[in-house]
């Protein structure tokens, strides 16, 4: 599956650049020259990787850093700050706010083409957290001295969604199921980050066994 990146850049040749480079390799690329529209998009579509240039007028580039950082959606999404400012404390402090890569101008094909390349892991890596494929199997849990059964409905790397009525938000967790075909165990300790309309416990995954940790990646890559 394509990764999907948001580019926000308000020069529209470097715009179209960009946009044009990363999809040759792939990616699906939302581009945006208006960082106030981008700010609204970040809480309600959630993306790989986030290419931003920082000298953005209207929602500044460091301030656009902060927002999808406290966003809903891209809290843990590569950000890539684009910049022609080379000076140490801005680096530092766009680092600080929550940056993970720098591209610095003049952009060329060749350098974009060698960070995106670097980067794929990460963004990669980013992507298994969120996608869910369909899951049913029998999921154990413990909770305040409670132990009960529910079905699981959909996983991902990140987390798992299951019946649990007697769960709620921010419940601590301890959870075990099998996965089929491996039949490997897992183990895990997680947080309830939300319970839906049919008392199905969504739970993030704090602490998984290394062995079912890369089964289930093993599992998401095959069926997504």
């Amino acid at each position: 599956m394509s990764l999907k990146v948001l580019v926000v850049e308000d020069h529209v040749p470097s715009l179209e650049l960009i946009s044009e480079v990363l999809s040759s390799t792939d990616a699906e690329v939302r581009p945006m020259s208006d960082s106030e529209e981008a700010s609204a998009l970040i809480e309600t579509e959630r993306f790989d990787g986030i290419f931003l240039d920082l000298q953005m007028p209207k929602v500044h580039g460091r301030e656009l850093v902060k927002r999808i950082r406290e966003s809903s959606c891209n809290k843990s999404t590569a950000i890539i700050v684009i910049t022609g400012n080379r000076e140490r404390r801005t680096m530092q402090s766009v680092f600080k706010e929550g940056a993970t890569f720098f591209l610095e101008k003049p952009i060329d094909r060749p350098r974009l083409l060698r960070l995106f390349r670097a980067v794929r892991g990460t963004l990669s890596n980013n992507r298994r957290q969120f996608v869910r494929i369909s899951f049913r199997a029998e999921v154990t849990y413990e909770c305040k001295g409670l132990v009960a059964r529910g079905v699981s409905s959909n996983l991902s790397l990140g987390g798992i969604l299951f019946e649990a009525p007697q769960l709620r938000g921010g419940d601590a967790v301890r959870l075990s199921f099998r996965l089929p075909s491996t039949n490997v165990l897992v183990d895990a300790l997680g947080k309830v980050v939300r319970v839906d309309e049919r008392n199905r416990a969504g739970v993030r995954f704090i602490d998984v066994n290394e062995a079912a940790k890369q089964a289930i990646r093993e599992l998401v890559d095959r069926e997504q």
